[in-house]
């Protein structure tokens, strides 16, 4: 994925480098790496879980796949990460899944908007993808207005192992 900027966030590329520091719980590291700082309570545990399912070795193995699309969100005037979008690896039904987080003190300014749909609209552009698709709790109303303001529409439910019904949004290829 390219540097992508919006008018007023930069979306900036996960490199093998910056996962493994924050694989690592390595901040200093991770923030060199991005040349940003982190929020305060960035790289932790749940991040990695939800963010970065695959194993170290696998992201070493094919890091253009399974780190296809994943960014960090920067504000666009200052060195400041304030979340992430992630697609889970490149897909090979062309169907990309995009999920993604934006850190407590930032939330309900349009960053998760802005950025997910700058995401969205770039994953549209690959031949190979014919649609994104995200999931969501019907309960999590903030994320069920990004969705929906990026476009996507109901299309499903998935049953989640643990957490139960989630529901699922789509957005195809013109």
């Amino acid at each position: 994925m390219p540097l992508i900027q919006t008018p007023r966030l930069r979306l900036v590329p996960i490199t093998l480098e910056a996962i493994e520091a924050v694989l690592d719980h390595d901040k200093a590291r991770a923030e060199a790496a991005v040349g940003a700082q982190f929020p305060d309570a960035w790289p932790n545990d749940d991040l990695v879980a939800l963010g970065f399912p695959y194993s170290r070795a696998a992201l070493r193995a094919s890091p253009e796949t399974r780190l296809w699309g994943d960014s960090l969100v920067l504000l666009r005037d200052e060195p400041r990460v304030v979340g992430s979008v992630v697609f889970h690896g490149h897909p090979t039904d062309g169907i990309a899944e995009v999920a993604y987080s934006i850190e407590e003190s930032s939330r309900c300014q349009g960053f998760a908007a802005e950025a997910v749909g700058a995401c969205v609209d770039w994953a549209l552009t690959h031949p190979t993808i014919s649609a994104v698709q995200a999931t969501t709790f019907p309960w999590h109303i903030a994320s069920l207005g990004v969705i929906r303001r990026v476009g996507m529409v109901h299309v499903g439910e998935r049953d989640h192992d643990t957490l139960g019904e989630l529901l699922v949004f789509e957005r195809r290829k013109s």
